[in-house]
């Protein structure tokens, strides 16, 4: 999963960081009084914060591979 989609304020965030943000942003939408346009911002949102966490486990997970082939 390329980085490049994900915007550069996500890029910048450490991988708790991004869990918090998360965590923030579904108890939003599980809140029974929101605003749907709101709710689409933050979804949209999520999805990103979701890619950019996938990247940085597939960067590290090939990271583990390459160390493990030098061996």
């Amino acid at each position: 999963m390329k980085m490049k989609n994900i915007p550069v304020d996500i890029k910048s965030k450490s991988l708790n960081e991004a869990k918090s943000e998360i965590a923030d942003i579904l108890e939003r939408l599980e809140n029974e009084n929101i605003d749907f346009e709101n709710s689409i911002k933050d979804y949209e949102r999520l999805l990103s914060l979701n890619r950019y966490i996938d990247s940085l486990f597939r960067e590290r997970l090939n990271k583990i591979r390459f160390t493990k082939k030098e061996k």
